[in-house]
């Protein structure tokens, strides 16, 4: 089912303007933060070819000063909208929130590192195949960044384990799409992804790329959409994941979750995201 104009022109807009969050709010009146104390802002790092600072948010365990054990990573887009409802964009997913609780109630502890979005480069950065209207894709380079930048820092100077079954990468609307091209593109990386929303209608050549590379078959894959989302939401996500059934992951390393009611926003990701992390991390 092909999105009609006036549909692709709405969810288009709300994927730039959440790009632009960080910039809109710079202008907007100061609102108290809301993140938790074992929330950290590291120094900026720079995307090298891009030539582009970018703050890295960082997550850790409730325990994790008090204890010496290693935990599993989580890697997640937009950081801007992840822990803080200051620097986000109409609400936070309230990750740490989720986690603290998580680790209380189900013994789930992970380290989250959130990766901010680049505001106007946002489009071209989550992208990584170019567009026609919208210019080169640079989701490659962002990618490289995270991998051969970020992800090496934070397990010079954090407990990680840093092995693909203990990593995972996450994200919503384009950040679903880039993190769908990262578990193909990077699958001695990370073995699990989560896609949220993934805006798969923005770049077709993702269909393609999944059948070209086949995943590792312990790989654990996490869909979710909004019924209420654009018209081809649904339709596109079950094509790609009968795409990666085909590849031979079992049934057990996939799950799949439409919520009927769910609109393209962070509180419908803020309401998915402990059932995801708890599946992909397998919490008891």
């Amino acid at each position: 089912m092909k999105m009609t104009r006036a549909l692709a022109c709405s969810f288009l807009a709300a994927t730039i303007l959440s790009g632009r969050a960080h910039a809109v709010d710079a202008a907007a009146p100061e609102r108290p933060s809301t993140a938790r104390p074992n929330v950290h802002v590291l120094a900026p790092m720079m995307i090298p070819g891009l030539e582009r600072q970018r703050t890295i948010r960082l997550y850790l365990p409730p325990d994790y000063a008090t204890s010496h054990q290693r935990y599993a990573v989580l890697y997640m887009h937009d950081g801007q909208n992840l822990f803080d409802a200051a620097t986000s964009f109409l609400g936070e997913w309230e990750v740490d929130e989720a986690l603290d609780r998580l680790a209380k109630t189900r013994h789930l502890q992970i380290i989250v590192v959130g990766i901010d979005n680049g505001a106007e480069h946002r489009m071209q950065e989550l992208d990584a195949w170019d567009n026609e209207k919208h210019g080169k894709a640079e989701g490659q380079a962002y990618m490289d960044f995270i991998v051969g930048v970020v992800k090496p820092y934070i397990d010079a100077h954090y407990r990680t384990q840093a092995d693909r079954a203990h990593t995972a990468i996450m994200g919503s609307s384009l950040g679903g799409l880039i993190s769908h091209y990262a578990i193909c593109a990077y699958p001695k990386v990370f073995g699990k992804a989560g896609m949220f929303s993934p805006a798969y209608w923005y770049a077709a050549e993702v269909f393609d790329y999944t059948s070209s590379h086949a995943l590792p078959k312990d790989t654990r894959l996490y869909f979710y959409a909004g019924g209420k989302e654009d018209e081809s939401m649904v339709g596109n996500m079950e094509r790609a994941v009968a795409l990666v059934r085909q590849q031979g992951l079992s049934a057990g390393n996939i799950s799949v979750h439409v919520d009927a009611e769910a609109q393209h926003n962070e509180a419908a990701w803020r309401a998915e995201f402990p059932r995801a992390v708890a599946w992909l991390f397998e919490a008891p």
